[in-house]
């Protein structure tokens, strides 16, 4: 996949949406080979945007499990990010689906659910593998209402959050102790606004679906059939956030604010907390020294106990004729020495046990690049990718547009939040 991607639409496209009205469901016991036959045949391999910047990686990965596997051929598929969905819905469509393929919970959930990728929990040749990865990455990988996980996990990211402890010494706030709950969040909000006069916003964005989740709303029903973040916790939040953005807390651009210029607003010190990466690091030891010297590095706050993470796995074609080889693949690719070797190739995480233990992601050898490696892995235990499998790029820009109304007082927080769930939940009828 995009190593940093953010999210991609989770619609079900019209290809899948006639495999799921033919009957086709996640418990119709599929078809294709056994998983515990023979390891052998040929399988194909499909991984997201990874080519280019990793072909001799996969081709020496391959080549080792084929010296493994003498009588196994990987035919290594590579699909650009853009209208990768689109693909695999036409390759699902067509019954040309890949043996082993690269997908996130929210492309795997309308594959899976058409009955066309392994339920790993329920066989033996795969089940058995699960103790080998964490229980936050197992869990990432499940999907609601199919009972089970779908694909082998493979790697993690998370993204901490910078802070400027210039701008909490001067609002009288302690620069140890960024805030941790959103209580605290809000009050360093309200106290940074009031003493730079309006002219520092602790925030540049507005809340966005993973907000909700980290502030204990709850955002669908179990089996995700339909949207709940209209709940009285969903209002509170939004409401909170209103108050937020009249009295300066919340950057006055917030509304059509970008990654890009929430980035640039943090360098010129008008906001005091944004994400950040290594890379921007480097960005502000060259640009901004006095913000560089001052900066934390933190989590994002939370009510829930649990830090957001983004997950990402190999599922296993439910049809492949060579099941047993797509199974081995799926699950040498993601083993803990593979992991680990392809974390070290960019910055991403594993998501086998004990991995982030390992110095390289726990110690801080003193660059900017380990600071960050070692403040984000530390973020991973627990973690939870609160993102709605479900939830369609689409339905993420409705909750965006509905928030920005009640933030500019067009409507009441309440309202709102109850018209985003009403087009939301047509939306998710439709799919």
């Amino acid at each position: 996949m995009p190593l940093f991607r953010r999210a991609i639409a989770t619609t079900v496209p019209l290809a899948l949406s006639a495999l799921l009205l033919t009957g086709c469901g996640s418990d119709d016991g599929g078809g294709g080979s056994s998983a515990n036959g023979r390891i052998e045949g040929e399988i194909s391999f499909q991984t997201w945007n990874l080519r280019a910047n990793f072909k001799d990686y996969f081709n020496e990965l391959i080549e080792k499990f084929e010296n493994r596997y003498p009588d196994v051929e990987v035919k290594w598929l590579d699909q650009p990010a853009e209208n990768y969905a689109e693909k695999l819905s036409a390759d699902a469509g067509s019954g040309d689906l890949p043996d082993v393929v690269n997908v996130s919970p929210d492309l795997a959930y309308p594959l899976a659910k058409a009955g066309l990728l392994m339920n790993l929990d329920k066989s033996e040749a795969s089940a058995r593998f699960k103790g080998e990865y964490t229980p936050e990455a197992w869990r990432g990988n499940a999907l609601p209402g199919l009972d089970g996980t779908y694909a082998f996990p493979w790697y993690l990211n998370t993204g901490p959050l910078f802070y400027n402890k210039a701008l909490f010494r001067k609002a009288g706030l302690d620069p140890e102790k960024p805030p941790k709950s959103f209580d605290e969040l809000f009050a360093h909000a309200n106290a940074m606004a009031k003493t730079s006069d309006g002219k520092v916003a602790t925030l540049a964005g507005t809340p966005t679906v993973e907000d909700f989740g980290r502030y204990g709303v709850r955002l669908t029903d179990a089996d995700a059939t339909e949207f709940t973040y209209n709940e009285p916790k969903g209002v509170e939040l939004l409401t909170r956030y209103k108050e937020l953005y009249d009295n300066g807390g919340l950057d006055s651009q917030a509304l059509t604010m970008t990654p890009e210029k929430a980035g640039q607003r943090f360098l010129e010190q008008k906001v005091a907390i944004n994400p950040g990466s290594a890379h921007d690091l480097e960005t502000f030891k060259r640009d901004a020294p006095s913000l560089y010297e001052n900066l934390g590095i933190t989590d994002a706050p939370n009510n829930t106990g649990k830090p957001n993470m983004y997950v990402m796995g190999l599922a296993v074609n439910e049809r492949s004729e060579h099941k047993a080889a797509a199974v081995a693949f799926a699950h040498f690719v993601t083993d803990k020495e593979n992991q680990e070797s392809f974390a070290h190739e960019v910055a991403i995480f594993p998501s086998t046990r004990g991995s982030l233990e390992k110095a390289y992601w726990s110690r801080d050898d003193g660059s900017d690049e380990s600071r960050v490696r070692v403040a984000a892995a530390r973020m991973l235990k627990g973690a939870v990718n609160y993102t709605p499998v479900v939830m369609s790029d689409e339905m993420k820009t409705v909750l965006q547009n509905e928030v920005a109304k009640a933030l500019q007082g067009r409507k009441s927080p309440q309202d709102a939040l109850d018209d985003a769930v009403e087009q939301s939940n047509k939306l998710l009828r439709q799919s």
